[in-house]
Formats: structure tokens, sequence, C-alpha cells
């Protein structure tokens, strides 16, 4: 990131003007829309399998991509340069390349809270679950219950999971895990509680069969000695992340069960258990989220009643007031989960 650059990758508006290239059946003046933070261009290897994060296309700065992991990323709205430094949606206005493939037209019925989310965390967290392959009686652990790790909780059982438990530090945000219990989620206390033990409890010895992080590259550690450790280590840039979540994940999942990853990391992390990962025969699912393929279903879920997801809405606040919302999901107070900045309040 660089000074300046806009933030946001939820973005949903009206459309104020479009383009002469850009295809008026598609999404045109006035139409009230949602935009998927990964950018696609809809013609490429990847977009036409429905890979949209993997956009070959739309990543101006696909050297950096190249450099750090390879291959290039698609572009995505408000995040770093790596994948662009495309201005985010935290703003009065955006820009939305390739209009007519990446701006989602949304029904004028539903409100704001129901469908915002379609832009990213709602197919982020359907999207974790989904890939799992989720049987009538599987378990799922779910560690972390911030936004993302709600969705998914609710995904899980969207798809017909047995059981959902999910893992969060109650000690700082208790609000988060009554949200999880409110879902009909098994919750543990990580703060309390030895989640290790807890899962084995519950699965009866085996462990769970799908296990999900929905922490992502800043985990606290599961306990002082490893927090230290990675802080140690990220401050002296030893290493680019905190892997504490993903590292439980799979030494928590039951023998030939899925680690599924869709919290963030950037880089390199540091002690993780390739030994059990291989020995288990665990299988792992990752990646950015391809919202395109995932938004129609879910808007039909939405329009079934099968699932509201205002739900996870704490706070609506003017864009102006901005950094007080930064200050109390930080600060991780005044219960807040999930915040929406309305540029027009």
């Amino acid at each position: 990131m660089k000074p300046g650059d806009i933030i946001g990758h939820e973005p949903m508006g009206i459309v104020e003007e479009v383009g002469p290239d850009v295809d008026q059946s598609k999404v045109k003046v006035g139409d009230r829309v949602i935009v998927p933070f990964t950018i696609g261009c809809g013609n490429c290897f990847f977009c036409r399998r429905q890979l949209w994060s993997c956009c070959d296309n739309t990543n101006p700065k696909a050297y950096l991509g190249e450099k750090m992991f390879g291959y290039t990323t698609s572009g995505l709205f408000g995040y770093s340069h790596l994948t662009g430094g495309y201005a985010g949606a935290q703003a009065q206005f955006l820009r939305v390349p390739l209009a007519d493939v990446n701006c989602q037209v949304m029904p004028g019925d539903l409100h704001d809270h129901q469908i915002v989310f379609l832009s990213d965390i709602f197919p982020t967290g359907y999207m974790a679950a989904k890939q799992c392959d989720i049987q009538p009686d599987d378990t799922v652990a779910v560690w972390g219950c911030g936004p993302v790790g709600q969705f998914t909780i609710r995904s899980a059982f969207l798809l017909g999971a047995n059981k959902v438990v999910a893992i969060d530090d109650n000690s700082t945000v208790p609000e988060r895990l009554q949200m999880a219990r409110d879902a009909g989620a098994i919750t543990i206390d990580m703060s309390s509680e030895s989640v290790y033990e807890r899962l084995l409890d519950i699965t009866a010895g085996i462990g769970p069969d799908v296990c999900i992080d929905a922490v992502g590259m800043e985990a606290h550690g599961s306990n002082m000695v490893e927090h230290i450790y990675d802080k140690v280590k990220t401050n002296l840039f030893l290493e680019s992340e905190r892997p504490a979540a993903v590292r439980q994940t799979i030494e928590c999942c039951r023998k030939g069960g899925t680690v599924s990853i869709p919290g963030v990391y950037g880089g390199m992390s540091d002690k993780i258990p390739m030994g059990a990962l291989m020995n288990k025969g665990l299988t792992i699912k990752t990646g950015q989220t391809h919202v395109h393929r995932f938004v129609p279903e879910l808007l039909e879920f939405i329009r079934q009643g099968r699932i509201d997801p205002s739900f996870v809405v704490t706070h609506r606040i003017p864009l102006t007031d901005a950094v007080h919302g930064y200050e109390i999901f930080r600060g991780k107070t005044d219960g807040c989960i999930k915040v929406v900045l309305d540029p027009a309040a």
C-alpha cells in the first residue's frame, strides 16, 4: 500500500455513467449494482472456467504477482499494488473496468444490507465451505468469528453440515461467539479452553471433517509463546504473517479431512506443520474468492429467505466517520463486528 491509496473492496452503488464500449443490455445508468472485489475480464482461460480471481488480464502490475507468487492474480479493488493498485470502494465514486462483466445488477426490492455483502464476504464464506464438499454427517470447525467467519458458519449449515463449531476469543469480542451461537453453532472460547481437546470431545475423538481458517495472516497465537514467536519474526521481517490459525486447523483436522483457507495470506509463513498435513492425508482448498460464480446462487438464497445477510451489520456510519469505524473495529469496542460505510449519509 502507498499513501493516498483508496481502500475498500465491498462496492455497492448506483451506476452514474458508462463508457462507450459497455454493453448497455447488461448494465446501464441508474442500475443498482454490487461489484465483486475480484476483477474479471470474462474471456481468459480462467474466467471461462469460473476461476475469476485468477483472471489473467485485469492486473496491470502482473509482474509483481509473478515475482511474488509465480503467476499473477486478478486485479482486486482496494487491495495492494501487488493486485493492481485499483482504487477501492470507500469513496463517493468508483471506476469499474469492464463494467458489463463486473457490475452485477441487483433487484430494487431488497435492502442494502441484504445484498452489499454479495461483493465479497458472503461469497467468500460460501466458497470456503462449498469447496470442502460438505456431507450431511460432517462436523465443520471454523476458526475466526469475524464477518467472513460468520458467513462461513451459515454457509456450512446451508450446505447441510451436521455440526458447525465456531472458535474465537470470547475475552475480546464476546458478541462474535454469541452471533455464532445464534446461527446454531457450537462455540469454543480459545481464551479459556483447549481447542484441540474440545474438538476431540465434540467429534468422539476423531476430529472435525472440515477445518476452515477464516482468520488469515494476522492471527494471535494459540498460546503466548506462539504469539511472541510470530510477533518477533514479523517485526524482524523474517516472516510476513502470523499463521497460528492455519497451523491449528492442520493439527486439529481429522485424518483424510479437508482444510479450507479463506483467510488472506500474502507472503511467507513459518513453522507450518507439513508433516501433519502430508501424513494425515489432508486436502487443502484455498484462494481469493471467485465472486462472480456465486452471486446468482446466493442472491436466490436471499430471495428464498434461507439467509438474511443483514444479520452481520452492527454499525452503519457516514463515510466521513470512517476513522471512527476503523477505531472501534480494531479496538474491539462497542460490540463492533461489521461496519457499513455510507458515502451518501
